[in-house]
Protein backbone atom coordinates (compact mmCIF):
# COMPACT_ATOMS: atom_id res chain seq x y z
CA UNK A 1 0.00 0.00 0.00
CA UNK A 2 1.49 3.30 -0.96
CA UNK A 3 1.40 5.59 2.28
CA UNK A 4 -1.35 8.33 2.68
CA UNK A 5 1.32 11.19 2.90
CA UNK A 6 2.93 10.62 -0.42
CA UNK A 7 -0.31 11.29 -1.77
CA UNK A 8 0.03 14.73 0.30
CA UNK A 9 3.41 15.57 -0.38
CA UNK A 10 2.53 14.84 -4.51
CA UNK A 11 -0.86 17.82 -3.90
CA UNK A 12 2.14 20.19 -1.83
CA UNK A 13 5.01 19.19 -5.09
CA UNK A 14 2.50 19.42 -7.97
CA UNK A 15 0.45 22.21 -6.73
CA UNK A 16 1.91 25.76 -8.42
CA UNK A 17 2.22 23.39 -11.80
CA UNK A 18 -1.45 21.73 -12.89
CA UNK A 19 -4.54 23.48 -12.72
CA UNK A 20 -7.91 22.83 -10.36
CA UNK A 21 -10.15 20.69 -13.18
CA UNK A 22 -14.43 21.57 -12.99
CA UNK A 23 -15.99 18.82 -11.48
CA UNK A 24 -20.45 19.35 -12.69
CA UNK A 25 -23.12 17.51 -11.78
CA UNK A 26 -25.76 16.53 -14.22
CA UNK A 27 -28.65 16.14 -11.52
CA UNK A 28 -31.42 14.06 -14.28
CA UNK A 29 -28.53 11.67 -14.98
CA UNK A 30 -27.30 11.67 -11.57
CA UNK A 31 -23.48 11.96 -12.70
CA UNK A 32 -20.48 13.76 -11.50
CA UNK A 33 -17.93 14.54 -14.16
CA UNK A 34 -14.74 15.85 -12.95
CA UNK A 35 -12.94 17.49 -16.53
CA UNK A 36 -9.65 16.64 -16.69
CA UNK A 37 -9.55 17.32 -20.31
CA UNK A 38 -8.93 20.83 -19.10
CA UNK A 39 -5.53 20.20 -17.35
CA UNK A 40 -2.44 21.07 -18.15
CA UNK A 41 -0.92 19.44 -21.37
CA UNK A 42 -5.33 18.33 -21.85
CA UNK A 43 -5.07 15.09 -19.75
CA UNK A 44 -4.69 13.97 -15.97
CA UNK A 45 -1.11 12.27 -17.03
CA UNK A 46 0.51 15.51 -16.10
CA UNK A 47 -0.40 14.79 -12.60
CA UNK A 48 1.58 11.72 -12.33
CA UNK A 49 4.41 12.30 -14.33
CA UNK A 50 5.17 15.96 -12.64
CA UNK A 51 5.24 14.41 -9.49
CA UNK A 52 7.62 11.51 -9.86
CA UNK A 53 9.98 13.93 -11.66
CA UNK A 54 10.16 16.63 -9.08
CA UNK A 55 10.48 13.71 -6.46
CA UNK A 56 13.83 12.81 -8.23
CA UNK A 57 17.49 14.02 -7.26
CA UNK A 58 19.26 15.94 -9.29
CA UNK A 59 22.00 13.57 -10.53
CA UNK A 60 18.41 11.01 -11.62
CA UNK A 61 16.89 14.20 -13.49
CA UNK A 62 20.43 15.25 -14.82
CA UNK A 63 20.75 11.45 -16.39
CA UNK A 64 17.97 12.13 -18.53
CA UNK A 65 14.20 11.06 -18.46
CA UNK A 66 12.85 8.59 -20.95
CA UNK A 67 8.85 7.60 -21.41
CA UNK A 68 6.99 5.39 -23.62
CA UNK A 69 3.80 6.80 -24.28
CA UNK A 70 0.31 6.92 -26.40
CA UNK A 71 0.52 10.65 -26.37
CA UNK A 72 -0.68 11.75 -22.90
CA UNK A 73 1.69 10.77 -20.35
CA UNK A 74 4.81 11.71 -23.20
CA UNK A 75 3.41 14.99 -22.65
CA UNK A 76 3.34 15.47 -18.77
CA UNK A 77 7.16 14.01 -18.75
CA UNK A 78 7.92 16.40 -21.65
CA UNK A 79 6.58 19.04 -19.28
CA UNK A 80 8.41 18.12 -16.21
CA UNK A 81 11.66 18.28 -18.31
CA UNK A 82 10.82 21.30 -19.32
CA UNK A 83 10.23 22.68 -15.65
CA UNK A 84 13.61 20.81 -13.93
CA UNK A 85 15.86 21.25 -17.34
CA UNK A 86 16.20 17.64 -17.74
CA UNK A 87 16.31 16.16 -21.12
CA UNK A 88 13.21 13.87 -22.03
CA UNK A 89 13.41 10.85 -25.00
CA UNK A 90 9.99 9.65 -25.34
CA UNK A 91 9.30 6.21 -27.29
CA UNK A 92 5.77 6.11 -29.18
CA UNK A 93 4.31 3.77 -31.34
CA UNK A 94 3.89 3.83 -34.62
CA UNK A 95 0.29 4.91 -35.39
CA UNK A 96 0.75 8.10 -32.15
CA UNK A 97 -1.13 10.52 -32.72
CA UNK A 98 0.56 13.32 -34.98
CA UNK A 99 -1.32 16.23 -32.35
CA UNK A 100 0.05 14.12 -29.32
CA UNK A 101 3.59 13.63 -31.35
CA UNK A 102 3.99 17.64 -31.81
CA UNK A 103 2.70 18.08 -28.33
CA UNK A 104 5.44 16.69 -26.92
CA UNK A 105 7.93 18.07 -29.30
CA UNK A 106 6.57 21.31 -28.43
CA UNK A 107 7.23 21.14 -24.82
CA UNK A 108 10.99 19.68 -25.68
CA UNK A 109 10.84 16.29 -26.20
CA UNK A 110 12.96 13.88 -28.47
CA UNK A 111 10.62 11.74 -29.89
CA UNK A 112 11.49 7.69 -30.88
CA UNK A 113 8.98 5.92 -32.67
CA UNK A 114 8.77 2.10 -32.72
CA UNK A 115 7.39 -0.24 -34.91
CA UNK A 116 4.35 -1.58 -33.41
CA UNK A 117 2.09 -0.66 -30.28
CA UNK A 118 2.37 0.39 -27.09
CA UNK A 119 3.92 -2.57 -25.86
CA UNK A 120 6.60 -2.47 -28.49
CA UNK A 121 7.11 1.26 -27.46
CA UNK A 122 7.58 0.55 -23.54
CA UNK A 123 9.59 -2.24 -24.03
CA UNK A 124 12.09 -0.62 -26.23
CA UNK A 125 12.35 2.72 -23.90
CA UNK A 126 12.87 0.49 -20.88
CA UNK A 127 16.09 -1.10 -22.85
CA UNK A 128 17.29 2.30 -23.91
CA UNK A 129 16.88 3.76 -20.88
CA UNK A 130 18.70 0.93 -18.95
CA UNK A 131 21.28 0.84 -21.43
CA UNK A 132 22.17 4.40 -21.43
CA UNK A 133 21.31 5.12 -17.63
CA UNK A 134 18.28 6.81 -17.65
CA UNK A 135 15.60 7.22 -15.44
CA UNK A 136 12.73 5.48 -16.65
CA UNK A 137 9.49 6.92 -16.29
CA UNK A 138 6.43 4.38 -15.97
CA UNK A 139 3.23 5.95 -17.00
CA UNK A 140 1.47 3.74 -14.24
CA UNK A 141 4.13 0.99 -13.14
CA UNK A 142 5.61 3.76 -10.22
CA UNK A 143 4.16 4.53 -6.78
CA UNK A 144 4.69 8.21 -7.17
CA UNK A 145 3.18 8.27 -10.36
CA UNK A 146 0.60 6.82 -8.73
CA UNK A 147 0.52 9.11 -6.00
CA UNK A 148 0.63 12.13 -8.17
CA UNK A 149 -2.59 10.74 -9.95
CA UNK A 150 -4.40 9.97 -6.63
CA UNK A 151 -4.06 14.32 -6.39
CA UNK A 152 -6.90 13.92 -8.51
CA UNK A 153 -9.64 12.21 -6.52
CA UNK A 154 -8.41 14.67 -3.50
CA UNK A 155 -9.55 17.62 -5.10
CA UNK A 156 -12.50 15.80 -6.22
CA UNK A 157 -13.44 14.90 -2.96
CA UNK A 158 -13.53 18.50 -1.97
CA UNK A 159 -15.23 19.31 -5.02
CA UNK A 160 -18.00 16.91 -4.31
CA UNK A 161 -18.36 18.41 -0.66
CA UNK A 162 -18.78 21.95 -1.86
CA UNK A 163 -21.32 21.19 -4.55
CA UNK A 164 -23.28 19.20 -1.50
CA UNK A 165 -23.18 21.73 0.26
CA UNK A 166 -24.38 24.53 -1.73
CA UNK A 167 -27.00 22.24 -3.47
CA UNK A 168 -28.49 21.17 0.45
CA UNK A 169 -27.41 23.84 2.35
CA UNK A 170 -26.43 21.25 5.29
CA UNK A 171 -22.96 22.19 4.88
CA UNK A 172 -20.22 20.46 3.38
CA UNK A 173 -20.27 16.93 3.78
CA UNK A 174 -19.49 14.78 0.66
CA UNK A 175 -22.21 12.67 -0.99
CA UNK A 176 -22.24 9.10 -0.78
CA UNK A 177 -21.37 8.20 -4.31
CA UNK A 178 -22.34 4.53 -5.37
CA UNK A 179 -19.94 3.81 -8.12
CA UNK A 180 -16.73 5.61 -9.27
CA UNK A 181 -16.16 5.14 -13.17
CA UNK A 182 -12.23 5.09 -14.03
CA UNK A 183 -10.96 4.80 -17.58
CA UNK A 184 -8.62 2.25 -17.24
CA UNK A 185 -4.80 1.62 -19.05
CA UNK A 186 -1.96 0.12 -17.15
CA UNK A 187 -4.15 0.50 -13.76
CA UNK A 188 -2.45 3.36 -11.90
CA UNK A 189 -5.47 6.01 -12.24
CA UNK A 190 -8.04 3.66 -10.79
CA UNK A 191 -5.62 2.13 -7.68
CA UNK A 192 -5.08 5.62 -7.14
CA UNK A 193 -8.17 6.35 -6.68
CA UNK A 194 -8.95 3.01 -4.79
CA UNK A 195 -6.06 3.90 -2.16
CA UNK A 196 -7.09 7.91 -1.34
CA UNK A 197 -10.74 6.57 -1.22
CA UNK A 198 -10.27 3.64 1.37
CA UNK A 199 -8.02 5.87 3.36
CA UNK A 200 -10.30 8.77 3.73
CA UNK A 201 -13.01 6.19 4.69
CA UNK A 202 -15.29 6.12 1.23
CA UNK A 203 -16.30 3.65 -0.20
CA UNK A 204 -14.71 1.93 -2.83
CA UNK A 205 -16.94 0.66 -5.67
CA UNK A 206 -15.19 1.31 -8.32
CA UNK A 207 -15.66 0.14 -11.94
CA UNK A 208 -12.59 0.53 -14.46
CA UNK A 209 -13.31 0.89 -18.21
CA UNK A 210 -11.60 -0.38 -21.02
CA UNK A 211 -11.61 -0.17 -24.83
CA UNK A 212 -12.76 -4.05 -26.32
CA UNK A 213 -10.50 -3.39 -28.98
CA UNK A 214 -7.63 -3.78 -26.30
CA UNK A 215 -8.46 -5.62 -23.35
CA UNK A 216 -5.35 -6.39 -21.59
CA UNK A 217 -6.26 -5.11 -18.15
CA UNK A 218 -9.80 -6.33 -18.37
CA UNK A 219 -8.07 -10.07 -19.26
CA UNK A 220 -5.49 -9.57 -16.49
CA UNK A 221 -8.33 -8.36 -14.19
CA UNK A 222 -10.74 -11.33 -14.91
CA UNK A 223 -8.44 -14.20 -16.29
CA UNK A 224 -5.09 -13.13 -14.28
CA UNK A 225 -3.00 -13.38 -18.26
CA UNK A 226 -3.20 -11.40 -20.82
CA UNK A 227 -2.30 -14.37 -23.33
CA UNK A 228 -4.33 -14.06 -26.70
CA UNK A 229 -5.05 -10.59 -26.32
CA UNK A 230 -5.10 -8.77 -29.51
CA UNK A 231 -3.65 -5.05 -29.32
CA UNK A 232 -6.22 -3.58 -31.97
CA UNK A 233 -6.51 -0.01 -33.50
CA UNK A 234 -9.07 1.84 -30.51
CA UNK A 235 -10.30 5.59 -30.49
CA UNK A 236 -9.19 4.80 -26.52
CA UNK A 237 -5.46 4.54 -27.95
CA UNK A 238 -4.12 5.81 -24.44
CA UNK A 239 -5.83 3.15 -22.86
CA UNK A 240 -4.22 0.30 -25.11
CA UNK A 241 -1.04 -2.62 -24.49
CA UNK A 242 -0.57 -5.24 -22.16
CA UNK A 243 0.72 -3.81 -19.09
CA UNK A 244 4.13 -5.14 -16.92
CA UNK A 245 3.22 -8.42 -15.51
CA UNK A 246 5.31 -7.45 -12.40
CA UNK A 247 3.11 -4.29 -11.55
CA UNK A 248 2.20 -2.54 -8.75
CA UNK A 249 -1.15 -2.06 -10.02
CA UNK A 250 -2.06 -5.34 -11.01
CA UNK A 251 -2.68 -6.43 -6.55
CA UNK A 252 -4.45 -2.79 -6.54
CA UNK A 253 -6.96 -3.63 -8.93
CA UNK A 254 -7.68 -6.65 -6.81
CA UNK A 255 -7.62 -5.34 -3.71
CA UNK A 256 -10.01 -2.29 -4.53
CA UNK A 257 -11.52 -2.86 -8.27
CA UNK A 258 -15.01 -4.17 -8.00
CA UNK A 259 -15.05 -5.32 -11.77
CA UNK A 260 -13.11 -3.87 -15.10
CA UNK A 261 -15.47 -3.98 -18.10
CA UNK A 262 -15.31 -2.65 -22.01
CA UNK A 263 -16.80 -0.76 -24.14
CA UNK A 264 -17.19 -0.96 -28.31
CA UNK A 265 -15.68 1.42 -30.36
CA UNK A 266 -19.15 2.82 -31.75
CA UNK A 267 -20.15 3.35 -28.25
CA UNK A 268 -16.80 5.60 -27.38
CA UNK A 269 -17.17 7.83 -30.49
CA UNK A 270 -20.95 8.35 -29.71
CA UNK A 271 -19.60 9.08 -26.07
CA UNK A 272 -17.02 11.72 -27.66
CA UNK A 273 -20.28 13.16 -29.26
CA UNK A 274 -22.29 13.32 -26.32
CA UNK A 275 -20.01 14.64 -23.91
CA UNK A 276 -19.72 17.99 -27.19
CA UNK A 277 -23.77 17.96 -27.31
CA UNK A 278 -24.68 17.62 -23.69
CA UNK A 279 -21.78 19.68 -21.87
CA UNK A 280 -19.98 21.47 -24.65
CA UNK A 281 -16.81 19.36 -23.68
CA UNK A 282 -14.26 18.61 -26.04
CA UNK A 283 -12.32 15.05 -25.06
CA UNK A 284 -10.97 12.11 -26.45
CA UNK A 285 -11.53 8.32 -26.67
CA UNK A 286 -9.76 7.76 -23.78
CA UNK A 287 -11.40 10.19 -21.51
CA UNK A 288 -14.68 9.11 -23.37
CA UNK A 289 -15.01 4.81 -22.37
CA UNK A 290 -16.49 5.82 -18.81
CA UNK A 291 -19.53 7.89 -20.29
CA UNK A 292 -19.66 5.19 -22.91
CA UNK A 293 -20.10 2.74 -20.42
CA UNK A 294 -23.41 4.93 -18.86
CA UNK A 295 -24.66 5.28 -22.32
CA UNK A 296 -24.16 1.20 -23.13
CA UNK A 297 -26.03 1.03 -19.87
CA UNK A 298 -23.64 -1.01 -18.09
CA UNK A 299 -23.18 0.97 -15.36
CA UNK A 300 -26.37 1.48 -13.64
CA UNK A 301 -26.13 2.87 -9.62
CA UNK A 302 -26.31 6.04 -9.74
CA UNK A 303 -24.98 8.85 -7.65
CA UNK A 304 -21.69 7.96 -9.74
CA UNK A 305 -18.39 10.18 -10.67
CA UNK A 306 -17.27 9.73 -13.77
CA UNK A 307 -13.61 10.78 -14.93
CA UNK A 308 -13.01 12.42 -18.30
CA UNK A 309 -9.30 12.18 -18.49
CA UNK A 310 -8.67 13.93 -21.40
CA UNK A 311 -8.75 16.06 -23.86
CA UNK A 312 -6.25 15.45 -26.64
CA UNK A 313 -8.23 14.10 -29.84
CA UNK A 314 -7.45 14.67 -33.47
CA UNK A 315 -9.57 17.16 -35.62
CA UNK A 316 -10.45 14.62 -37.68
CA UNK A 317 -11.63 11.92 -35.27
CA UNK A 318 -13.21 14.98 -33.25
CA UNK A 319 -15.00 15.77 -36.56
CA UNK A 320 -16.10 12.19 -37.53
CA UNK A 321 -17.84 11.20 -34.13
CA UNK A 322 -19.66 14.34 -34.03
CA UNK A 323 -20.91 13.78 -38.15
CA UNK A 324 -21.87 9.89 -37.21
CA UNK A 325 -24.42 11.03 -34.53
CA UNK A 326 -25.73 14.56 -35.68
CA UNK A 327 -29.34 14.57 -35.26
CA UNK A 328 -29.48 12.59 -31.87
CA UNK A 329 -30.90 14.05 -29.21
CA UNK A 330 -28.73 14.58 -25.59
CA UNK A 331 -31.64 16.11 -23.79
Amino acid sequence: MIPYEWFERAEERIAPHVVETPLTHDDRRGLYLKWENRQVTGSFKARGALNKVLSLNDWEREAGLVAASAGNHGQGVALAGQLTGAAVEVFVPAHAAPGKVEGMRRLGAQVQFVTGGYGEAESAGKRYAKAEHKVFVSPYNDAQVIAGQGTLFMETLRQLATLFGEATGKGRVAPSIATWVIPTGGGGLISSCGAVLARRGHPTDLIGVQPAASAFTYSMYHRQTQEGVIDGPTLAEGLSGPIDEDSVTIPMLRQFVRDVIVVSEESIARAIAFAWGAYGERIEGSGAVGLAAILEGQVARRPCVIIVTGGNIEEQLFQLAIRQHEGESWN
